[in-house]
């Protein structure tokens, strides 16, 4: 059964959160005393969550910020502010060197743990679950007063991000010959996004491969702004600061040898965004998992609760059937990295845990 994202006019607010809690327990309570049909439904009532209490530090990924912020509110919300979590953006990269350091007990990834940094966390000390919570789309954008370009292929994207492009591909229609005679100036993560990681591993072929001169910056609104501001700018980043940020921006659809397909919910979870959609990580250490506020926090952010929160910030949710073999791998605290350092395609997500129960 697909989980169906709420209406994108809809904001977190504690009512909606109470209604879906209600509904949500109506639908996985099991009757006469039965054992609970979800993995999920074993979290603790509102009750016990009051009594909760503690700290929670999370620091990392620009992209996935705004579902943990989401997140973090709605539980002190509903732990009585016992519960204090601060959450910051270093970017991907940086937020695992905190994380790896002993600084945060989470981790928010807009890709998988490098093996380098695995390896860090184990000289550290540091196991951790990994634990993918939502699917994205990287959007290529230009500025909305862009009339000549609505579709670019990997390949163009290839040429114009490459390495060897730097100082060379500098105007518009050296890329494509009709297109006119402008300057190309370009806006993107910085180098400890794992948003572009993620881009330039699949764009051009080996992660941090990619030319220096962009304006580039780990606050995505940073990005927004240069590219409303630009009539001659294209950039990209994650899908929710677009679809936040919709009518500053123009989305380019991506031809990756299947046509030219946009960036939407229904192409970004269905797979057919390819090859831009991927999935979202936050990463626990274990030590902080046997601490019963954070567990529970993780409880919430993967459970039905999460789901809605996930969808209410724009992103996509997994299917139900996903979040199900998530939570088992929560529950039995399974650690290390199933995805090895590589980027996945958000289609393979199921796959891969399946194999892993």
């Amino acid at each position: 059964m697909r989980f169906s994202p709420l209406p994108g006019s809809l904001t977190p607010g504690p009512a909606l959160l109470l209604l879906a809690i209600a509904l949500i327990g109506l639908a996985f309570t099991a009757c006469e005393g039965g054992e609970p049909t979800s993995p999920a439904a074993g979290n603790n009532s509102d009750a016990e969550r009051y009594s909760l209490q503690g700290k929670i530090a999370i620091d990392g990924s620009s992209t996935v910020f705004p579902i943990t912020e989401a997140v973090a509110e709605e539980f002190g919300i509903l732990t009585r502010r016992k519960v204090r979590i601060t959450v910051g953006v270093s970017g991907t990269g940086g937020g695992f060197q905190k994380f790896c350091n002993g600084e945060t007990n989470i981790s928010d990834a807009s890709r998988p743990i490098k093996a380098s940094e695995a390896e860090l966390c184990a000289q550290r000390g540091i196991e951790f679950v990994e634990i993918p919570v939502a699917i994205d789309g990287l959007t290529v954008m230009v500025n909305p007063e862009n009339d000549f370009v609505s579709c670019v292929t990997v390949a163009e994207l290839h040429q114009i991000w490459g390495a060897e492009a730097e100082d060379q591909i500098v105007r518009w229609n050296q890329v494509r010959p009709e297109w006119p005679d402008q300057p190309l100036r370009l806006y993107g993560p910085g180098v400890d996004s794992g948003t572009f990681d993620y881009f330039t591993e699949t764009i051009n072929g080996q992660a941090q491969s990619s030319r220096g001169d962009f304006t580039s910056s780990e606050d995505d609104n940073v990005l927004v702004h240069g590219i409303y501001g630009d009539k001659s700018s294209l950039g990209y980043f994650g899908y929710a600061y677009f679809r936040e940020n919709r009518e500053k921006l123009k989305p380019l659809q991506i031809d990756g040898g299947a046509g030219c397909i946009g960036p939407t919910e229904e192409t970004i979870n269905g797979g057919s965004y390819s090859p831009l959609s991927r999935p979202l990580f936050i990463y626990v250490s274990s030590a902080a998992l046997q601490e019963p506020h954070i567990k529970e926090f993780i409880r919430f952010y993967i459970g039905p609760e999460g789901w809605v929160l996930v969808s209410e910030t724009g992103y996509i949710p997994f299917q139900e059937q996903i979040y199900r073999l998530i939570s088992h791998r929560v529950e039995g605290g399974a650690t290390g990295s199933l995805f090895g350092g590589v980027n996945p395609q958000s289609g393979s997500v199921e796959q891969v845990l399946s194999a892993n129960q």
